[in-house]
């Protein structure tokens, strides 16, 4: 791949076969092909960090990033000055293993879309394996379909068919709101997969019976079940225990706390 970087002291690449230790957000790569503003190349690298992207790759750009970038920038100057400029989009993405390429109409070829929310879900599934990219085009016409046909899925923002127009910038926003929103749902469900494994425990049907039929016992010695007319008080607290699935622990306790219901219910006695 030729390339160059804006920063001349940063020139680490990223290859895909080589064991990936870093955050997933870091597999993302954002490219913008052609792009005729630089201040559109600062505005969309402040969208990127915003939401933790940092590979920013710049296909054959008409006005190389200058002060007016590093200004709309924001703060994000780390990944502007990071980002890589490349001669064609072929050299952007051969590293890739899944490309998604923009496209704000529909074209005479058809070709397999992505809703946003989908697009983020696919991408960070599967940077677990590669990097993987999305492609932005020109802002004012696009990319073209030979750009489009190197892209293995097209997305587009199903924005007010009224009126469409979304500068660079906030079609880099969206997109990456959704990959960030992918990889924090993917990152919640793994702690919450570990959390499961290392403390919950669920219980069998006989001890979760045994706990019924203490509670019902309980509850009776405190007269708030009637013997004679227990109505459904024990169906609803079944179903209400049910959506709170309580583990082992929990259900432990609550015997405990039952127990002492009984204690002091005897004591009054």
């Amino acid at each position: 791949m030729t390339s160059s970087k804006i920063d001349s002291n940063s020139d680490n690449e990223n290859h895909p076969n080589e064991t990936f230790t870093g955050s997933l957000l870091d597999r993302v790569r954002i490219v913008l092909v052609n792009t005729s503003d630089c201040r559109n190349i600062g505005s969309a690298a402040r969208a990127m960090k915003t939401m933790g992207l940092t590979d920013l790759v710049l296909v054959d750009p008409l006005e190389l990033p200058n002060g007016q970038a590093q200004a709309l920038s924001a703060g994000a100057s780390d990944v502007l000055n990071g980002a890589r400029i490349v001669k064609t989009l072929e050299d952007a993405i051969s590293d890739c293993g899944l490309v998604v390429g923009t496209s704000a109409r529909s074209r005479t070829l058809p070709w397999p879309m992505l809703e946003p929310r989908g697009c983020g879900e696919k991408l960070i599934k599967e940077a677990n394996e590669y990097p993987v990219a999305i492609v932005f085009g020109r802002e004012s016409s696009g990319l073209s379909n030979e750009e489009l046909q190197l892209c293995h899925f097209h997305v587009q923002i199903p924005a007010n068919p009224d009126y469409s127009s979304l500068n660079l910038a906030m079609a880099v926003q969206t997109l990456s709101y959704e990959v960030r929103t992918s990889f924090l749902v993917q990152e919640n469900a793994q702690y919450a997969n570990k959390v499961k494994s290392d403390d919950e425990e669920y219980p069998v049907i006989e001890e979760t019976e045994r706990f019924y039929s203490h509670f019902e016992q309980a509850m009776k010695k405190t007269g708030f079940i009637t013997p004679n007319h227990p109505g459904l008080i024990m169906t609803k607290l079944r179903r209400l225990f049910n959506r709170a699935r309580p583990d082992v622990k929990e259900i432990k306790m609550m015997r405990g706390i039952l127990a002492s219901i009984e204690r002091a219910a005897k004591d009054k006695e």
